[in-house]
This record gives structure tokens, sequence and C-alpha cells, in this order.
């Protein structure tokens, strides 16, 4: 229904709600009906499509330290100056470098034929040429684990686990264990390098890539991820008899590149000390162009804050756009803006990110105090005609915000539509025309208003529940 939604008919809908009982005497009315005005105009909002389609078009991949993420921080620079955002600038880090150059695979033998493979960042690069050697198959990580000491001496250790398809995304966390753990599992039995089927829910001949660590750390071996149907198909052979392949990495390492924070503001008023934060990564994998991860979620935010900035008057809180550097390679730029801004972490009253692609929000997450549950609830009861439903209060945050969680700071998690996500993350069909127009402007119709509700209001997101009377 919300495709065909429009601003008038927003309105209607919304002026014929009743307002929840947590919402009486909460939300003050005016900031209630400016909220729904710019969910009415983020469903008509152009600037963040704008602004993704020129970030993966001009920019294209921007692997963390390289120079083509270099590249985007300059860009970023300028589009969200020509936006007219204040305190644009960078703040900036180093990281450890690693670059894909040769990556390769055969199986050998009687049947011979190439895999569809792509290296894990991080992997190490196997000898020049090429290490050949049998494939050993185990159906998970624990397995892998559990095999006897130095069984895998000589030889690859291919995890064949499938990741199961799901709205909220939930079986990552557990598919993506075998990518930060197969190296160093293998490497502990004597293999010389490490196959798995690729964290992802498609049947395409994409391989998935993605980080073995999330601390950027460089792995124990030669690592890479094979397409669901090459996994498929290595399987089916090693149902026939052994089976060797020729595994052929080669990567690029350096101790220290440069990489950065782009950051940018909406200046607040009478409290403009204290900061609503909304974030993505700038960065992406170097496959496709990063378009729903995550060059979406930069189009999402700095859209939603742009609505907010054309109003006649400044919002009382500080609207700060941070387009975090470096986060698929180990969640730097999260941990490098929580340490540059410490002294200022308690003047942070409210962070939120978006980093899982264009989908539509369908739920509202939070992590905020117990006694802070009701200003939740008057934010829920104003994006509910958007098709958001309330979720629950054990929100850790988006990757780079999580940090900040851990630290104190009250955080939203408008959880999108995940179901075809994991069909497109990592790999080369990463690209623009994957995102739904009108997906992505209920996304910034959703930001704009939960955004300018936090900064509008005195709301303490810290607030903790109010005892309970003795007397009672």
């Amino acid at each position: 229904m919300l495709r065909s939604l429009t601003p008038f008919a927003l309105a209607a809908i919304v002026a014929a709600m009743p307002a929840a009982a947590d919402e009486i005497g909460v939300l003050d009315p005016a900031i209630r009906a400016q909220a729904t005005a710019l969910m009415e105009a983020g469903l008509q909002d152009d600037v963040g499509l704008e602004f993704t389609e020129s970030l993966t078009t001009e920019i294209g991949p921007r692997m963390a330290g390289s120079d083509a993420e270099w590249r985007a921080r300059q860009w970023a620079m300028t589009k969200l100056k020509d936006l007219n955002f204040q305190q644009v600038y960078i703040e900036d880090f180093n990281i450890p470098y690693w670059e894909r150059v040769t990556e390769t695979a055969s199986v050998t033998g009687n049947n011979p034929q190439d895999l569809a493979i792509t290296a894990l960042g991080g992997s190490k690069s196997t000898a020049k040429g090429g290490v050949e050697a049998e494939i050993v198959r185990f159906a998970s990580l624990a397995e892998l684990k559990s095999a006897p000491a130095d069984s895998l001496k000589g030889k690859i250790a291919f995890i064949d686990e499938r990741m199961v398809r799901s709205q909220d995304g939930s079986g990552y966390g557990v598919a993506v264990a075998k990518r930060g753990g197969c190296a160093k599992a293998a490497a502990d039995l004597g293999a010389v390098a490490c196959l798995i089927r690729s964290v992802g829910t498609d049947s395409h001949r994409m391989p998935h890539t993605g980080g073995m660590s999330r601390e950027g750390a460089f792995g124990a071996l030669p690592a890479g991820a094979l397409a669901a149907p090459d996994a498929d198909q290595l399987a089916r052979l090693l149902e026939r008899g052994p089976v060797k392949v020729k595994l052929n990495i080669q990567v690029k390492t350096s101790v220290s590149a440069a990489s950065g924070n782009v950051i940018a503001e909406v200046e607040g008023s009478s409290r403009k000390d204290e900061i609503v934060l909304i974030g993505c990564h700038l960065d992406s994998w170097d496959l496709g162009t990063g378009a729903i991860d995550d060059a979406a979620g930069c189009g999402i935010v700095v859209a939603a804050a742009n609505l907010i900035q054309q109003l006649p008057q400044k919002p009382k809180r500080t609207i700060r756009v941070v387009l975090y550097g470096s986060e698929e390679v180990g969640l730097f730029g999260g941990r490098a803006y929580a340490a540059a801004h410490a002294d200022e972490l308690d003047k942070h009253v409210l962070a939120a990110e978006s980093d899982f692609g264009a989908g539509r929000i369908w739920r509202l997450a939070s992590g905020v105090g117990e006694g802070a549950l009701e200003y939740v609830a008057a934010m829920q009861g104003v994006v509910a005609p958007l098709g958001i439903i309330p979720a629950d209060n054990n929100s850790k945050g988006g990757p780079d915000i999580m940090v900040l969680g851990a630290s104190g700071v009250p955080v939203l998690e408008p959880g999108q539509d995940g179901t075809d996500y994991f069909d497109l993350h990592h790999t080369p069909d990463d690209t623009f025309d994957k995102i739904d127009p009108a997906a992505f402007r209920q996304n910034v119709a959703a930001y704009a208003a939960l955004t300018y509700m936090a900064a509008q209001t005195d709301w303490d997101f810290r607030k903790a529940a109010t005892p309970e009377s003795e007397d009672q």
C-alpha cells in the first residue's frame, strides 16, 4: 500500500489516528505535526537517491584505505557543502591496508573445471603460482574445530554451511562465523588454505567477499569464498571421491593507509551542544559499487538531515551526520569517532545508523533507558503510518555506532526488510539498479521524522525507570 501512498493520504491517515495513550503529554502536537510534514516530504524526496547514484557512479567501489575511498571523502565534502550543511570536515585516521590482486580456483585431476571464488578480506597470499591440495569438507565451523589434530596437514579445508534467509538478517550472525573462524581453525590443524561457501542467500555464481576480522587483522591462511553453485558442485564432486583444487590468491598489504570519517552538521539552537547522530559508512567492498552496502544508507541519512535543515527554524539539538570510513575491513571509523569524541559522548543524546540496504523499514527497535521507552513509543506512533511496527529495547545499534552504545549512548535501530539483502551483499551485483526508489524514500521519511523528534524535544533518552512507590 505504501508504494502508492501520497503525501495527502499520509496526512489524512495521521490526522485520523487517535493519539496513543503513551503519547498523551509526551509529544508536543506541534512537533508531531512537523514530523508528519517531514515524512510527507521524505516520500517525495530525490536528494537521497541522487546522492547515492552520484556516489556509486562517479566513485564506484570504495575499498577502505584505497585511492577510491580518498576520492569518496573529497566527493562527499563537496556534496555536503553544496547542500549547505554546516561544519563539514574530515577526521583522519590510519588503518592496515589489504587489497586483492589475483583470485582463481580450479578442480584438477579427472574432472578439471574452474570454480568461481573471491578472496576474503585479510586473506594471506598463496605461494606464487598457487597451491594444489586435497579438499576436506566440513558441514560447519564447529565440525572443523573438532577435527583431529594434524588431520588437515597439507590439505584445504572447505566449510559448506548454508545461510538461512530471514527478514531481519538474523541468519547472518550464524553463517558469518565461518568467515572469521575458518582460516585459524584450519591452520591449527595443519591446512594450507581454507574455502567457505559464501555467506549469502542467493544461488548465483557471484561469490560474497567480506572481512575475516572485525578488528582488521590479517588471517592465518589464504582464504576464499565459493559462489553457492560452485560450493554445490564441489560437494557433489566430493561425493564421487577425493578432489584436489588448485588455489591461487595473491594480495597486497601495507601496515598503514589513510582513511577518515566525513562529518557534517545541522546546527542546533537552544541545545546545540547536544547531539543527535545519524550515520552510515562511506567505504565499500571492491567487487560491486557498494550501492546497498552502504551508499544507500548515506543517501538516506543525508537526505533526512537535509530536509530538517531546510525548515525555517533550527532544531533545538545539533544533528550530526557521520559518513564513517573503513567499516567493512574492521569497524575502524566507528572506533576512531568514539575515541576522537570521547569527551563529548555524554552530550550524544541518541544515535542511529543506516547500514542494512534500502529495503522498507518495518520495525523500530531501541536501546534506551527504561524511563525513555514512552518517548520511543511516541516516536513509533508518528512513523506507524509508514508501515513500521514496534520492536524491543535490546538494540546495540548499527555496526559503527555499537561502540557508542557500549559507551552509554542511547540508540535507535530502524530495522529494514533484509529478506533479499544477502543476495547482493558483498558481491559484484551490489549496484544502484537494485535499489527500489519507493522503499528508499520510505527510509528517508522515517529517518527525517525520527531524527527531528529527537532533536526538537527535550527528551532524555538515558532516563532510568521511575522506582515504584514503596506504598504500592
